[in-house]
């Protein structure tokens, strides 16, 4: 199984890009982010006519998350991210696909930093690792994929000095990162390339994309029984570098059908 995550930075505007992509790299579930459209203008015909069942929890201008499965319609079990009934932001969605759970989320940004936006980062991200414990006691292999809005070590940027004051690279987004994985997650892109430089984003400013001044922010997160699924994980950087692109790159994994014998 071929999961993806994808913030395309506008669904509509980015349509023809998902779609090419779609058919070149086949994956079998993708999370969507940034889809910046309310929930009536989702594409969901064109995702369809691709042979994509789709969810998704859609946001007027802005955030806005989806879950696309190849051949089948993705049974939701949960839209919205649980601790706090007054945010009203579409940032998580969550849905079984054959076998396995799906957990697709965008982040808060954060920025400014300090402030109220920065202030609600940190309280999403205690959202978030109170309902990832919940999701990582489950007996199932559970996946978390998204924008996760933080840069979990310096090796996941360029330049790591000109980002001390970004929400994304604060200690305590971090910290919160390093929080779930003492979980028992696991960090599928790291797990499998240690020690390379891999980003998944790259500003559209100071030519940041052919420079290669990017970050690695797109993560997926596998419980302990996807974990021992999993077989390959990698960036398909050079989508990045199309015409009226996104400015984030998928990041994808291949799990196995079955777990990996331990010896």
């Amino acid at each position: 199984m071929k999961i993806a995550t994808y913030n395309l930075n506008g669904v509509n505007g980015r349509l023809p890009r998902l779609l090419e992509w779609l058919e070149e790299a086949e994956p079998d579930v993708v999370c969507l982010q940034e889809l910046k459209a309310p929930q009536d203008r989702f594409p969901e015909a064109a995702i369809r006519d691709a042979g994509y069942g789709c969810i998704w929890h859609g946001q007027a201008r802005w955030n806005g998350v989806a879950i696309l499965a190849r051949g089948m319609d993705p049974i939701e079990t949960r839209r919205g991210l649980p601790g706090d009934p007054k945010d009203l932001h579409s940032r998580y969605i969550e849905a079984a696909v054959d076998g396995v759970l799906i957990g697709g989320l965008y982040l808060p940004n954060g920025n400014p930093m300090p402030g109220p936006k920065f202030d609600y980062k940190l309280a999403w991200i205690e959202r978030l690792i109170l309902h990832a414990a919940d999701l990582i006691a489950q007996d199932m292999p559970v996946v978390l994929a998204g924008d996760f809005n933080i840069i979990p070590t310096d090796r996941d940027v360029y330049k790591p000095e000109r980002w001390l004051d970004d929400a994304l690279f604060a200690p305590e987004a971090r910290d919160g990162f390093r929080r779930l994985l003492d979980q028992g997650w696991t960090d599928a892109i790291r797990k499998l390339h240690p020690d390379e430089t891999i980003y998944t984003f790259w500003d559209y400013w100071r030519n940041a994309f052919a420079r290669d001044a990017g970050v690695r922010i797109d993560h997926l997160l596998l419980s302990p029984k996807a974990a021992r699924r999993l077989q390959a994980a990698g960036v398909d950087r050079e989508v990045r570098g199309r015409e009226k692109s996104s400015d984030h790159a998928p990041a994808w994994i291949m799990l196995a059908d079955r777990p990996a014998r331990r010896p």
